[in-house]
């Protein structure tokens, strides 16, 4: 695969640019979901979704970039490079499968350097049915003061208080506490709404307009921030299910984790995007995972989330320290090197044509 480094951008205006020049070069219709609010230079933002293959094909493959915003500096820069790659353009021609680029679950946090979307919302902690009682975190709820403090830098005390806490119940309870999501501070870390976001309700619409008429959809949704720099760990991404998990670690490898067995980097996590797939497009087989690549170690990123939300929280802060410390969360999530970018693609590549062959194969 030649030239990847320049299949990833330094904003997503530039991303968005260069998606959609990729989508025109292979004469492939490109279909806009345009937000609500603007982004970071004035760009119209929007979830942009593309088809490659017939719109009646019985067999789906999706991939998703940026439910976490600025991670779709990454994801983005993945579904480009292979919109480019004529071995995997001839791959998915021959198999028969539809595959459903969508570009940018999460516009605004995209362009605004944030993790989250418009209304402070983790977008994979939104899919909850909001009619019902939420979940609780008592865990969160004890710990947000701490992630959160009145100042930034923290003051000693605080770090003492988290590390205190880290001693007491292990770090794994410290990044379920943390990350599992949380739904009574509205301006805390992965808070997950008390509503459908927009980001929700349009990718539901996208999922049944082009789900529905699929008896096989198998999802590959691009995230970064967890786990050995380079790496892109396979997370089953799905409702608990043994048979699923089964199936995936057929498909991908009997490597691929889960936040059920505790296998996998990653917390147990409520409110799941994917889980949406159940909904949308009941008549279909579904395996997914979550192709979760590492950037740098894990309390750098949660630091690096922390000093964000900070800053969001803290309008009066001067545009100098503002700047410095968005870049800080950009530099958690996307690690600016060649080399980086070659490793993210060539095992995104290899996990598409898997993907590509479990779904042909049906098994």
């Amino acid at each position: 695969m030649s030239d990847i480094p320049s299949a990833f951008s330094q904003s997503y205006a530039e991303a968005r640019t260069k998606f959609l020049a990729a989508c025109e070069a292979q004469g492939l219709d490109v279909e806009s979901h345009i937000h609500p609010m603007l982004g970071r230079d004035g760009e119209l933002l929007a979830m942009d979704v593309v088809r490659h293959g017939p719109r009646d094909a019985k067999r789906l493959l999706i991939l998703s970039s940026a439910c976490h915003g600025v991670e779709g500096f990454a994801g983005s820069g993945i579904q480009i490079a292979l919109l480019r790659e004529a071995r995997w353009r001839e791959a998915v021609q021959a198999s028969g499968v539809a595959v459903l680029y969508i570009h940018a679950l999460n516009p605004y946090g995209f362009s605004w350097w944030r993790r989250v979307t418009q209304e402070n919302v983790d977008l994979n902690r939104n899919f909850h049915d909001f009619s019902r009682p939420l979940p609780r975190n008592d865990a969160y709820d004890e710990i947000h003061a701490w992630l959160l403090p009145r100042q930034w830098p923290p003051t000693p005390e605080v770090e003492a208080a988290i590390q205190a806490y880290i001693e007491r119940h292990g770090p794994m309870a410290f990044q379920a506490a943390v990350s599992q999501g949380q739904y009574t501070h509205e301006d805390g870390l992965y808070y997950g709404g008390r509503n459908p976001t927009w980001s929700n309700v349009t990718l539901r619409h996208v999922l049944r307009e082009h789900g529905r008429q699929a008896l096989d959809i198998a999802w590959i949704d691009l995230h970064t921030g967890l786990g050995p720099c380079g790496h892109g760990e396979r997370i089953f991404a799905s409702r608990n299910d043994d048979t699923e998990l089964a199936r995936a670690r057929r498909w991908w490898g009997p490597e691929v984790t889960s936040i059920y067995d505790g296998s996998s980097s990653s917390a147990e996590l409520t409110g799941m995007m994917w889980l949406s797939i159940f909904d949308e497009c009941p008549q279909a087989r579904y395996t997914g995972i979550a192709l979760e690549y590492g950037t740098v170690p894990v309390l750098e990123v949660l630091n690096a989330l922390r000093a964000e939300h900070w800053v969001e929280n803290h309008p009066e802060v001067d545009d100098a320290h503002r700047a410095a410390l968005k870049r800080q969360l950009r530099d958690a999530f996307y690690v600016d090197t060649d080399d980086w970018k070659q490793q993210l693609v060539e095992q995104a590549l290899e996990a598409g044509l898997q993907a590509l062959r479990g779904l042909r194969g049906g098994a």
